[in-house]
């Protein structure tokens, strides 16, 4: 029960790693709010799990909705006591082929997101004495790839204000830390899959990254998460942990 009675808030908590987040903070004790801009995906995670779970529409990039998710959460449960910053999407194209009303977009939800969640979160945080902040960062954050311009820019972003945050609120007992995952099969991949023209190859490529030649589980990426949330990381901020299968250790 390492995180037993901590309040938590999950973005983009309706499938893949957001989903095995709030799952895991729940079998550790955790009071979980589950978020998602897909309302009856949100609902239905937060019922599989129980009475110690809310099921929620939210989207980040929209600050009266975070705003009011945040009231929601202290109304509930009390308090609020861990942030997981997971909400976000990838698109395919170089600067010259992403339009710019879907940089716009994914830089609102991967990025913005992240500030408007934070920017709410903390203040409710300092009054419960602490917390911590567990942002999605990526592997790409450090290590470019080819025809992911965007999503490249925003985890990058997101690595940054990382470590901005965890300085600016240390003094408030906030941590912030950031999770770089690897190729994770999850719900991320699938609207890629849909856009190139042999989805078995490119998904042989995605596991090809790794050198133990596969790809993680979001169970991989929520045990980091729940680590990062619970007092056994209490030394632990500004920094980024990667768990990728050796991808970024060639």
């Amino acid at each position: 029960m390492r995180v037993k009675n901590k309040v938590v808030i999950v973005t983009g908590a309706g499938a893949g790693i957001g989903a095995a987040t709030a799952v895991r903070m729940a079998e550790e004790g955790a009071k979980v709010v589950v978020t998602d801009i897909d309302e009856k995906m949100a609902i239905s995670v937060a019922s599989g799990i129980g009475e110690n779970a809310l099921g929620l529409k939210l989207d980040v990039s929209k600050a009266s909705e975070v705003e009011e998710v945040v009231s929601q959460t202290v109304a509930h449960f009390g308090s609020l006591d861990v942030l997981v910053n997971n909400a976000g999407f990838g698109i395919l194209g170089t600067v010259v082929t992403t339009e710019e009303e879907d940089w716009d977009r994914l830089m609102d939800v991967d990025l913005k997101g992240v500030y408007l969640c934070a920017k709410y979160a903390i203040p409710e945080m300092i009054r419960s004495g602490g917390g911590s902040i567990v942002n999605l960062a990526s592997t790409i954050s450090v290590v470019g790839i080819p025809d992911r311009a965007a999503y490249v820019a925003s985890k990058g972003g997101v690595a940054a204000l990382t470590r901005a945050m965890a300085l600016d609120h240390a003094n408030s007992n906030i941590r912030v830390n950031s999770v770089a995952p690897g190729v994770i099969d999850s719900s991320y991949y699938e609207e890629m899959y849909k856009k190139v023209d042999d989805p078995v190859a490119f998904r042989k490529n995605l596991e090809a990254r790794s050198p133990l030649n596969k790809m993680g589980e979001p169970v991989d990426i929520a045990n980091m998460i729940l680590f990062l949330a619970s007092d056994e990381s209490k030394f632990a901020t500004g920094a980024m942990f990667t768990i990728d299968g050796g991808f970024t250790a060639g």
